[in-house]
């Protein structure tokens, strides 16, 4: 696990990431970019699973949210069932934690019963309604919204039944800058903006 500081993911404490790799080939992935550098796996678009890494939030003493798989999308199609409910098993026997999931395949949540110490999260980098109903179908305990990188005005996504929303930009060479329009058309009672984004308010 690592721990996430000053230069980390700050809307979470922890990260866990017994699955590295991702098939959606998205091409701003900071994942991706971070692996080319330290080649954690061979190839990105064949994920690992790493098996010696599932009981690690068993030695953290302190409640802490904890952010899962921040380096793949453990809900992808090619995750196999097995997998995904290993790791929930550990999520339910720390009940100490908070345990966070972010997918850009929400339809694979209602495969799993989540303990209540989970949020359960999406990604939008452009406007997709149908992957924000998919989140708000079920009376999961918390639900948010995650948009990183923000690539586009929001305005016509509906975020009723959303308990936060996150919005970062784009880094890296070659970033798209986002309009301050996009960032004003997320309407939320309960937004985290992300350190990445806020000179562009």
């Amino acid at each position: 696990m690592n721990k996430q500081g000053k230069n980390g993911i700050s809307w979470t404490e922890w990260t866990w990431n017994p699955v590295v790799g991702c098939k959606h080939n998205c091409w701003y992935c900071y994942a991706k970019k971070m692996n080319d550098r330290f080649n954690w796996i061979p190839k990105w678009n064949k994920p690992k699973f790493f098996f010696e890494r599932v009981r690690e939030p068993f030695k953290l003493k302190k409640p802490s949210k904890i952010f899962v798989c921040s380096m793949a999308d453990l809900f992808g199609d090619w995750v196999g069932g097995s997998t995904i409910q290993l790791i929930i098993d550990v999520v339910k026997s720390n009940p100490q934690h908070t345990f966070q999931f972010l997918t850009k395949n929400p339809k694979r949540y209602k495969e799993f019963n989540f303990p209540e110490n989970c949020w359960l999260g999406i990604t939008i980098d452009v406007v997709n309604q149908e992957r924000l109903n998919q989140l708000k179908q079920r009376n999961y305990k918390y639900k948010f919204v995650s948009f990183e990188p923000l690539l586009g005005n929001m305005s016509m996504l509906d975020l009723t039944g959303i308990d936060l929303v996150i919005v970062g930009a784009m880094t890296g060479q070659g970033a798209i800058k986002p309009e301050k329009e996009w960032i004003d058309s997320i309407k939320h009672p309960n937004i985290f903006y992300k350190d990445n984004i806020k000179k562009f308010l």
